[in-house]
C-alpha cells in the first residue's frame, strides 16, 4: 500500500458513502471538521482524536545548521513545528496489517 495518498475528495466521498448526506453536505462537513482542526492548532491547542492520536504544535528555538554542499554555518530560526503522536490503538493496527 505504499505510494498511496488519500486526497481530500476521497474522504469526502467516504463520508457520503458511510453517512449518507449529499455529496456536497460531506465535503461541507469534511472542509468544517478541518477547518476547526486548523484553527484550534493555529491558537496553539492540541487536537486529540480519540483511538487515532493528537496533533499539537511545538516552539523549536534557534539552532546552528550546516549547509551539506558548502560546510558553512547557517543559522536556522526559531519556528513552530506539527507533531502528531498517534494513539497506542493506531500503532497496534498498523503494526497488525501484514505487508
Amino acid at each position: 500500500m505504499s505510494g498511496k495518498t488519500i486526497t481530500r475528495a476521497q474522504l469526502g466521498e467516504s463520508v457520503y458513502q458511510e453517512v449518507g448526506l449529499s455529496r456536497s453536505e460531506s465535503a461541507d462537513l469534511l472542509e468544517s471538521v478541518l477547518t476547526h482542526v486548523s484553527d484550534a492548532l493555529a491558537r496553539g491547542e492540541t487536537v486529540k482524536i480519540s483511538s487515532f492520536g493528537s496533533f499539537s504544535v511545538r516552539q523549536k528555538g534557534q539552532r546552528i545548521g550546516r549547509n551539506p554542499k558548502t560546510g558553512e554555518e547557517v543559522p536556522i530560526l526559531p519556528r513552530k513545528v506539527l507533531v502528531f503522536r498517534p494513539s497506542q490503538v493506531l500503532k497496534n493496527r498498523i503494526n497488525s496489517k501484514g505487508p
